[in-house]
């Protein structure tokens, strides 16, 4: 992947999870809102793919911790949603 793409990808990630802390910080979304849980999935998916193309494996491993704590409460929210 050409540099420019990643590090699009990372400023885009680094955007999402500031806004999701903004957001709920500022009480504008829940933190088991799909707007919270969503912009941290994505934005600590793509801060991984940034992270690991500059080798930056300390970052990595916060953002794979960061997207696995994200995950299961996505599935538990859709699930949530599932039985309505």
């Amino acid at each position: 992947m050409p540099k420019l793409l990643i590090d699009i990808i990372g400023w885009c990630g680094s955007l999402m999870v500031i806004l999701a802390y903004g957001l709920n910080s500022y009480q504008r979304i829940a933190s088991d809102s799909w707007t919270f849980l969503l912009l941290n999935f994505a934005g600590g998916v793509c801060l991984i793919i940034y992270s690991v193309y500059y080798t930056a494996y300390a970052n990595t491993f916060i953002n794979v911790v960061w997207v696995i704590i994200a995950l299961p409460a996505l599935v538990r929210l859709m699930k949530r949603y599932a039985k309505r």
